[in-house]
């Protein structure tokens, strides 16, 4: 576990909720040394930190804001997403709800740094409670001279709004995202134009992750050395790892990019109750590839599972015993995606929820041994062939699971219940 706690170091504790606390740990120093700085001085040592985005994408999140162009007729935007839908994620609702004035002061940088002077957190609906620590927050904030006009005597203006989603998957992607703040169905937009160019509004616009953002005010504070000098490189920083399922610790843990599988589940999470044997694990939500017990020597980065062919997603750890039946594990995902698909594209539209079905016929003992087949032959006309990433999403667990652990599959077919014992026939009543 890493030597000193950066994101999580104030996780549990109320009174880190306020301003006073937050400034007597240096809370808003970097601001201020920020509004000191040329704003492309900021763009670039969050370049050089290299810190890729932590909403599951991994993308560079200095040359993101390098897209935005410098002049622009509209008004630049920063949009937070605090969406977090992805199953096994909720490791930016700790932030929020414990640290949210590290999330503020990084989001302030950010848009002095882009020159945006109106961002937004987009969060679910679901965690309302949080958008009252965080309006508060926002408001203390406010008071003292940290966000809105003038801020600390520097002449730059920012100010900051939460905004509710209704509680869609969907609007985890950025696109959705905007058109569900902007008051619209949150659907995805065809790119380009991109974001960048032409996001909320029709202005340029930034979408960061909570996570990403929280990590500002540390680069600006310690410096991109600081940075990289946690986890591997490409992969750099400290990261929030949730951990859930069949480990005897499950939760949020801190700790270096880069930090082996294996040694997450064994000796942060204590291992496995009752010592029984890992059977699968989803290593960054459950849209990843799933890995089989074999496979959990590897490091928790995005390259190193992108080489062993799963992703590394938002890092969201989601351990199977082997107790755990395969079959039903796929099909509660897929009626997960089924569930969330926007129905704008046909592939996603009509191609998730018949992957659901032929599950839910093998799981009533009325499967046919072509179905596991047809199941990746549907993955394979899904991927690829959609407006946003929903439908690689759903087929991430669902070819995954066929593939590694294609016996179960056929013996459930073929025996009518599953390899492991009864594995329940979960279904809800308008299934």
């Amino acid at each position: 576990m890493a030597d000193e706690l950066i994101l999580l170091k104030n996780m549990d504790n109320p009174d880190a909720r306020a301003l006073d606390f937050y400034r007597a740990g240096g809370g808003y120093s970097a601001l201020k040394k920020a509004l000191s700085m040329q704003p492309d001085e900021i763009t670039e040592e969050v370049k050089k930190a290299g810190v890729r985005g932590r909403g599951g994408a991994g993308f560079p999140a200095g040359v993101k804001w390098g897209f935005v162009p410098k002049q622009s007729d509209k008004p630049k935007y920063l949009c937070c997403n605090a969406d977090e839908g992805e199953p096994g994620t909720f490791k930016d609702r700790a932030i929020m709800e414990w640290d949210p004035h590290m999330l503020i002061e990084g989001m302030v940088i950010a848009s002095f740094a882009i020159g945006i002077h109106t961002a937004y957190i987009y969060i679910r609906g679901e965690f309302h409670w949080i958008t009252l620590i965080l309006e508060k927050a926002i408001e203390e904030a406010r008071a003292a001279n940290l966000v809105g006009q003038n801020i600390l005597g520097s002449g730059f203006d920012c100010e900051i709004y939460v905004h509710e989603g209704a509680g869609a998957y969907i609007c985890g992607e950025e696109t959705a995202l905007i058109e569900s703040l902007e008051g619209k169905r949150g659907q995805p937009r065809l790119k380009p134009p991109f974001p960048a160019v032409v996001g909320v509004f029709g202005g340029p616009t930034v979408v960061n992750n909570v996570e990403t953002l929280a990590c500002v005010p540390h680069i600006v504070n310690r410096g991109s050395d600081w940075f990289t000098s946690i986890g591997p490189e490409r992969n750099a920083g400290p990261k929030i790892f949730p951990v859930s399922g069949h480990v005897r610790k499950p939760g949020n843990y801190e700790l270096p990019m880069g930090t082996p599988l294996r040694e997450i589940i064994y000796d942060v999470c204590g291992g496995i109750p009752g010592d029984k044997k890992v059977k699968a694990v989803i290593p960054g939500g459950s849209s990843t590839p799933v890995l089989t017990a074999d496979e959990i020597d590897v490091r928790m980065d995005f390259d190193s599972l992108a080489a062993i062919g799963s992703m590394f997603g938002a890092g969201s750890i989601i351990v199977m015993d082997e107790t755990t039946c395969i079959v039903r594990a796929c099909m509660v995902l897929a009626r997960f995606y089924a569930h969330e698909s926007c129905g704008q594209c046909t592939p996603c539209r009509e191609g998730v929820p018949w992957m659901y079905d032929i599950i839910k016929r093998i799981m009533r003992g009325e499967g046919k041994k072509e179905d596991p087949d047809l199941l990746l032959d549907i993955c394979v006309n899904i991927e690829g062939n959609t407006i946003c990433p929903l439908g690689d999403a759903a087929v991430g667990p669902v070819r995954s699971m066929v593939m590694k652990f294609r016996e179960e599959f056929d013996y459930y077919i073929e025996h009518g219940t599953s390899m492991v014992g009864d594995a329940g026939f979960d279904f809800r009543p308008q299934d």
